[in-house]
């Protein structure tokens, strides 16, 4: 008795370290994939935005060039297999059978690559992610030992992918909780506590800055109700953008040939990039620069019709981006509304109520709270944003207003774009 006793603690030790080990793989490839992918992107999207500012003609020629090419790669490199983003994750999560095959890691970067650095009005999140969960599938199919914990290596693969791109373990352990696996094992709190620790530590030795310069210094409890206002608009929005995705994904998937898709999605990013350049790539260089001195701001007609434009476009180009064949999500595209979204009211609220609200407040605050609201991730948004500036002053707003942005949204329409199916409303 003694004797199998410790035969099964033996064995028990050996898969613990085996599992230990696959997670601290699974950690360094997934972070070395999203920081090379997010600082190529970066690089190369300045290089091509600065030649359509110098040259207004490349916002026709970029758009149907990068679309085209993800096209050819999908139809002749990846043999037709579309990148569903992370729908592809659920079906892989929830069968015993279905797997990420490998060739995701490389069809998902390149294809986020060239969709945001040629003008693609989405973001590499979901194309990293993606990615960095296939690294977690490989790894779990390498040995039988590794069967049993499937969805909580994919969920450590994911974790890691998030902590690179927005320097936030925790915000990638909950977008993992959240969105992918929605339970806790001590498998997953093991596997994903390892992950994000070597992606973090791979982001200390690289040096990587936060992705936003910004300095909130204090916030008061008389904008409490415009907070609060913030996150109500903030879940309207998040709407828009939700049914935007699925109405142009279900209008675009009428159309059988691929190459009218392309037109059509190059034709809408061509003239909304061309009336609005802040809309071109992932949006990040224009929340860069209203980011310069906001609570300097003074708001005028044209300002204020350049905001409400951004904010009713975005959504429209980004869906037309994916619909068209482009990679991405919504992860980008909620940042970027939440900036303009929460800087344009506190600018309103300041010229016409003299509210005398912090605009820089605003702005860190609608970002977590459109992509609270987006996804239905509260605790997700609130980290990832604190990471992304790396200043936790406003934890306790942006805490509310996420919760309120998300149960509004949940109220209008009980869907994201990662939730929905069209067999829930049959």
């Amino acid at each position: 008795m003694n004797n199998t006793t410790q035969i099964k603690k033996n064995y028990h030790f050996i898969k613990l370290q085996k599992l230990v080990i696959v997670s601290i793989l699974i950690g360094f490839l997934s972070a070395f994939l999203g920081v090379i992918l997010k600082n190529a992107t970066e690089y190369y999207e300045e290089i091509f935005f600065h030649q359509t500012i110098v040259n207004p003609i490349f916002f026709v020629v970029f758009p149907v060039f990068g679309l085209s090419i993800i096209f050819f790669l999908r139809e002749y490199v990846f043999k037709k297999k579309e990148n569903k983003g992370i729908k592809e994750i659920f079906e892989s999560t929830n069968s015993n059978s279905k797997n990420l095959p490998s060739y995701k890691i490389s069809s998902h970067f390149i294809n986020g690559l060239l969709t945001v650095v040629f003008g693609g009005s989405t973001g590499i999140e979901v194309s990293t992610v993606v990615a960095s969960a296939t690294i977690g599938s490989v790894a779990q199919r390498k040995q039988n030992v590794f069967r049993q914990y499937k969805t909580e290596l994919i969920c450590a693969g994911v974790a890691a992918g998030i902590t690179a791109l927005f320097s936030s373990p925790i915000a990638g352990i909950l977008f993992s909780l959240e969105v992918i696996s929605k339970k806790v094992t001590r498998a997953f709190v093991l596997t994903n506590l390892i992950a994000v620790s070597i992606a973090f530590g791979l982001l200390y030795l690289l040096d990587e800055k936060p992705l936003f310069a910004v300095n909130s210094t204090t916030w008061h409890l008389r904008a409490i109700p415009y907070f609060i206002l913030l996150g109500i608009i903030a879940g309207i929005h998040s709407v828009y953008l939700t049914r935007c995705v699925l109405f142009f994904k279900e209008q675009f998937s009428k159309i059988k040939v691929p190459y009218f898709k392309i037109i059509i999605g190059s034709l809408i990013l061509s003239i909304s990039l061309f009336v609005f350049p802040q809309l071109y790539g992932e949006g990040y260089h224009a929340i860069k620069t209203i980011f310069i001195n906001p609570n300097e701001m003074v708001l005028s007609l044209s300002l204020a019709l350049t905001f409400i434009g951004i904010l009713l476009l975005k959504p429209i180009v980004a869906s037309a981006t994916l619909a068209s064949g482009g990679d991405g999500g919504v992860f980008a595209p909620s940042l970027f509304i939440g900036a303009f979204l929460g800087l344009l009211l506190a600018l309103l609220l300041n010229t016409y109520l003299n509210a005398d609200v912090i605009p820089i407040n605003f702005m860190i605050i609608g970002m977590a709270a459109v992509l609270s609201a987006s996804i239905h991730a509260p605790f997700t948004a609130i980290f990832l944003v604190c990471g992304l500036t790396n200043d936790y002053t406003l934890f306790l707003p942006i805490l509310v207003v996420c919760l309120i942005s998300k149960y509004t949204a949940k109220m209008i329409y009980p869907f994201t774009v990662y939730s929905y199916s069209p067999s829930l409303i049959k």
